[in-house]
């Protein structure tokens, strides 16, 4: 029995799980951080929580043997990523990253773009003045200080840090319709929006909306991974990697 440790709660981390409990030989077990208050569990076996680190992970694994470990975080879940490579690395473990590919600017959408969060708000004031902001509940707070613009932020969960003072929070879990967005958008007269280029086509609608309402969209690009990292940008290639193991 080869037993398989898939991080994440991302939708493809749980379409792992779903294709691995029908893979006669293989367990698997899923680990998501505990970060949203009533996460989508996936089938099979679940822990909830930190691990404590690189070096956390890497006893952990000491502790509850497995044969490979596939990182289905979020794309911007870097610090994870960082820990999941080294732990590996120490315990001599295979691991593979599952990432959905990257949204790429289509004809008619206007892309500004932003190595990261404390970029885009430095570009922000010179883009709009009713920005839509839809990076989650994680690093609002750099936001903050932009006293003249004016935030709708969507989020899971409500932030626990520090919001810009002219906001309105709006608590909403994806999918999203394109009808919806475009409504919301012109709403709240929304000239700006901001997001992670998570890719994927939970929250893709947003971008068609944009794009037909000539919002311009201030993208945040993804952190890099690892160096030496092996990747595959499905379920599938994920299956077909930990088959290859045997």
């Amino acid at each position: 029995m080869s037993r398989i440790l898939i991080l994440g709660g991302t939708g493809e981390a749980r379409a792992l799980a779903a294709a691995l409990a029908d893979v006669p030989g293989v367990e698997a077990v899923s680990s998501l951080a505990g970060r949203v208050r009533d996460p989508r569990l996936p089938a099979g076996e679940v822990r909830i929580g930190g691990f404590g680190g690189a070096a956390g992970l890497a006893e952990w694994l000491c502790a509850h043997p497995v044969d490979a470990i596939v990182d289905a975080t979020h794309p911007f879940a870097a610090q994870i990523t960082r820990n999941a490579a080294d732990a590996a690395h120490r315990r001599g473990i295979p691991l593979v990253v599952l990432r959905r590919p990257e949204w790429a600017p289509r004809p008619g959408e206007h892309w500004h773009t932003a190595p990261d969060l404390a970029r885009a708000a430095d570009l922000l004031p010179g883009l709009g003045t009713r920005i839509f902001l839809t990076i989650g509940r994680q690093g609002v707070d750099v936001f903050a200080g932009l006293h003249a613009l004016w935030f709708l932020i969507r989020a899971i969960d409500p932030p626990d840090v520090a919001m810009p003072p002219q906001s309105t929070l709006l608590l909403a879990r994806g999918p999203f319709a394109v009808a919806g967005e475009t409504a919301l958008m012109r709403e709240h007269r929304i000239d700006v929006l901001v997001t992670k280029n998570s890719g994927g086509g939970q929250t893709d609608a947003k971008l068609d909306a944009a794009r037909a309402l000539g919002i311009p969209v201030l993208m945040i690009r993804r952190p890099p991974l690892p160096s030496a990292t092996a990747t595959v940008d499905d379920v599938a290639g994920a299956v077909a990697w930990i088959g290859a193991l045997a």
